[in-house]
């Protein structure tokens, strides 16, 4: 396993495995969860989460969001990282280097995948791998052509659809938007309080 790599946070320096190992595993860790009797029912599972929760800076960061046209699309864009952060956790061992950076609308479909918690473990103890996911690792500061999508392109997948892997400074001025948007209805920090009293 190559080091060749490392990834710097405010905090931590993480030696990671080679793009070309990582994508590797990645890639027959997803044909491995797309050939598991329970995967139609774990999609379907998904691509229902969202109509019971969503965040108001995850998904609509997507230009002219529409969940019946792009839930499917970041279903499998979701369905990658998951494999790309299980093929890291094998090759190394360590949960926070597996917790890859991740654009914002791809991991808040992350978050309706792993809200599948039953069917998920099902497939995690068939399959023998650790799918990983802990907001206390996430590190929130996704760009383009970092070690993430070194790991995808190295697993085949081609190039990532920009229109769900936006980053960093796309990000903050997509959210700046959306941010004044929402406090011209009321609706305040990114969604995080409101002052409507919802009175008769």
């Amino acid at each position: 396993m190559s080091n060749s790599t490392t990834s710097t946070t405010s905090t931590l320096t993480v030696g990671l495995p080679s793009p070309h190992a990582a994508g590797e595993r990645a890639a027959v860790i997803l044909d491995a969860i797309e050939a598991h009797p329970e995967f139609g029912r774990l999609r379907a599972s998904t691509l229902q989460y969202p109509t019971c929760w969503a965040t108001f800076t995850g998904y609509p960061l997507v230009a002219e969001w529409d969940l019946d046209a792009d839930g499917s699309h970041l279903f499998v864009e979701a369905l990658r990282t998951m494999a790309m952060k299980a093929a890291v956790f094998e090759l190394t061992g360590d949960e926070r280097a597996a917790e890859l950076d991740v654009s914002a609308p791809v991991d808040e479909m992350v978050h309706a995948l792993t809200a599948q918690f039953t069917i998920l473990s099902r497939i995690q103890q068939d399959l023998t791998v650790t799918f990983i996911h802990s907001t206390d690792n996430e590190r929130f500061v996704y760009d383009e052509d970092g070690y993430t999508d070194e790991v995808y392109r190295a697993a085949g997948w081609g190039e990532l659809p920009r229109r769900y892997w936006i980053g960093q400074q796309e990000t903050q001025r997509r959210l700046g938007i959306l941010f004044e948007h929402y406090e011209s209805i009321g609706v305040q920090r990114g969604g995080r309080s409101h002052y409507f009293t919802f009175g008769r």
